[in-house]
């Protein structure tokens, strides 16, 4: 009769307990496979080189909603780790391999804001004798196209454009993924 009356009335049932029903009241984030492996199996700090640093400064800040890439400080945190350069076992060969990727992503960084700026400083050169407003209506449309062709020169600059896609598929893996309970 209970629950009839409550239907009848519009009132809902009181949600379950999550602690007697097995179901996660919030999300848990925890480390990946892949940074648990790189945590394992690194022997100390890196310094980042001058490159790097600027990179990760150029990269904007980032929402997470789903966890699924990586933002400037999970990249800080690959680039900080050593690994052993003797060491021939396979985990550490996808660890440096990985750390690689993400250098060079972040290197690649930096050519997109330079070519950007670049393009921009010279059209305002160019266009040294208009009205600023002519200058003011080109800047942005170049600048934005700046960004592209910034890409793809620090794509070329850094050998990003040669590496396999397995190796740019490891850079792109997240550090943090959402708890999942293992399935039985």
């Amino acid at each position: 009769h209970l629950a009839q009356a409550r239907s009848r009335f519009g009132c809902q049932a009181p949600p379950p307990d999550p602690l007697t029903s097995g179901v996660m009241a919030a999300s848990i984030v925890v480390p990946s496979d892949i940074t648990l492996l790189e945590n394992k199996f690194s022997i100390g700090n890196r310094k980042l080189g001058l490159f790097e640093s600027f990179g990760l400064l150029g990269m904007s800040p980032m929402l997470h909603l789903h966890y699924s890439k990586m933002d400037r400080g999970d990249m800080r945190a690959v680039l900080s780790k050593k690994f052993d350069e003797e060491d021939a076992r396979p985990e550490v060969a996808i660890c440096r391999t990985r750390q690689e990727a993400v250098r060079k992503q972040v290197v690649a960084h930096n050519f997109m804001w330079g070519t950007a700026g670049t393009m921009t400083g010279l059209v305002w050169w160019s266009f040294r004798r208009y009205n600023y407003q002519s200058r003011l209506v080109a800047l942005p449309f170049i600048f934005y196209g700046g960004t592209f062709v910034g890409r793809v020169v620090g794509d070329i600059v850094t050998g990003r454009n040669a590496e396999f896609a397995r190796d740019r598929f490891l850079a792109s893996l997240p550090a943090k993924v959402y708890y999942s309970p293992a399935e039985n």
